[in-house]
């Protein structure tokens, strides 16, 4: 049976990053980096809305504001407890699944948003990763999580860091729930284009300002190409 009803992206941001404080909000080629996720997400032709879980720390409201200027709600929580926030964020908008999105990773492909709801609508798995084996770049991760079965390990989470990490819970108790995998067919894995850095900052900042103005986003493959890994 095919799995029917809203899908929503949930976009996992704060401006307390341990490594690269406020990356979030860094400019790149003049636009902060979580609005180019944002432009990408919007994409999709199989999101039904986009929404930031961010933290009601006072930090962290112009990550609240900028979310509102791009058309997207924020939801707010816990400063550490993410997973608390991921539960705000599917009660105040209610879907039959979720798509789980780092902040960090401003050129995320959603053509692979796509092909992992593609999937997830085939029917019978709790979760659709493409991380479970790394063969994407990092930055075009994607998991695709039924609601009730986050709503059942959200309640049973005690471990601080499967709270912090949302689906660390589902793959270290793979045998207790439905998980479908997809690869890329390479080994990319080592690739990468999340945000973690000042050095990664700058390097994604020299990818973008590559990019033709007004042409259609490159896809994950292109951006490898242009990076010189194929």
């Amino acid at each position: 049976m095919s799995a029917s009803g809203p899908i929503i992206a949930i976009v996992q941001a704060r401006m307390s990053s341990s490594r690269l404080p406020g990356k979030s909000l860094a400019l790149i080629q003049g636009n902060p980096l979580l609005a180019y996720l944002f432009e990408n997400l919007k994409l999709s032709a199989s999101l039904d809305a986009v929404v930031l879980a961010t933290s009601s720390a006072p930090s962290d409201d112009p990550l609240a504001a900028l979310a509102s200027r791009h058309g997207v709600q924020a939801v707010r929580g816990d400063l550490m407890d993410v997973s608390a926030r991921f539960l705000r964020a599917i009660i105040a908008h209610p879907c039959q699944a979720f798509v789980r999105i780092c902040g960090d990773s401003p050129l995320l492909d959603p053509r692979l948003v796509d092909e992992a709801i593609t999937l997830y609508r085939q029917g019978g798995a709790d979760l659709v990763t493409n991380v479970l084996r790394r063969t994407y770049p990092k930055g075009q991760s994607v998991e695709v999580i039924n609601t009730q079965a986050f709503r059942r390990a959200e309640a049973a989470m005690t471990d601080p860091m499967d709270r912090e990490h949302v689906t660390r819970y589902f793959y270290t108790r793979a045998d207790e729930y439905r998980i479908r995998s997809f690869e890329s067919g390479g080994k990319f894995g080592a690739v990468n284009f999340c945000v973690d850095t000042a050095e990664d900052l700058e390097r994604i900042s020299a990818l973008i300002a590559r990019f033709v103005p007004g042409a259609r986003r490159p896809s994950w493959r292109e951006l490898v190409a242009m990076e010189g890994y194929e």
